[in-house]
């Protein structure tokens, strides 16, 4: 190999991890901007969740409660139906 191809091969070689660096910071950038973005979302949701006396931690319970009440007068209300 002569000195040439190998200083031609270097420099291919740096360039492709430059090019590969470069696509890294896109891809962190986009990462970052989704994360703030997705942090925002689910603070807005947490905020709206406690306006109706909810948790993230009591939801579950909360939607089987509703869950219940739902059938309980879902039920009341064919037994008033039915006579």
């Amino acid at each position: 190999m002569t000195i040439e191809n190998a200083n031609g091969n270097i420099a291919n070689r740096l360039s492709v991890l430059k090019s590969k660096i470069e696509q890294g910071k896109v891809e962190k950038t986009r990462a970052e901007t989704n994360l703030e973005s997705f942090t925002k979302q689910r603070d807005e949701v947490v905020a709206e969740m406690a306006e109706l006396g909810v948790t993230p931690e009591s939801v579950d319970a909360e939607i089987e409660r509703l869950d219940v009440e739902i059938e309980a007068n879902l039920s009341k209300a064919e037994e008033l139906l039915n006579g």
